[in-house]
């Protein structure tokens, strides 16, 4: 396993939050908060203190883009999380790591290490 991260999971259903955090802390990561919708992860954002985030993309029908952002400004890496049927993100995030749902194990470790590189 690589180094161990604090982690903002941003995810908006929560049997599939609780599973991913299940994974993080399994691979020896800790989560540092977990948000299901844009305004708490827009805060987490703002408050720092973690080294890589996991965003869903679509949050309760709000597009995570604007933490993406937030996140992109402060320097701070992140995974972009999505089940299929979206657009493509933005160009400024293309080369961000996707990790497409549902989520496994042993697909989690590697994206991370990609992100936090």
């Amino acid at each position: 396993m690589g180094t161990a991260h604090s982690i903002l999971v941003v995810e908006d259903e929560p049997l599939i939050a609780m599973m991913l955090e299940d994974f993080l802390e399994t691979l020896g990561h800790r989560i540092h908060a977990s948000c299901d919708n844009l305004a708490d992860a827009m805060k987490a954002c703002e408050e720092g203190g973690f080294d890589v985030a996991i965003l869903d993309v679509n949050l309760k029908g709000e597009l995570v883009w604007p933490v993406a952002e937030a996140l992109s400004d402060r320097g701070v890496p992140f995974v972009i999380a999505s089940g299929g049927h979206v657009e493509p993100p933005p160009a400024s995030f293309a080369e961000a790591p996707l990790l497409e749902k549902p989520y496994t194990i042993d697909r989690i470790g590697p994206v991370l290490e990609q992100a936090a590189g």
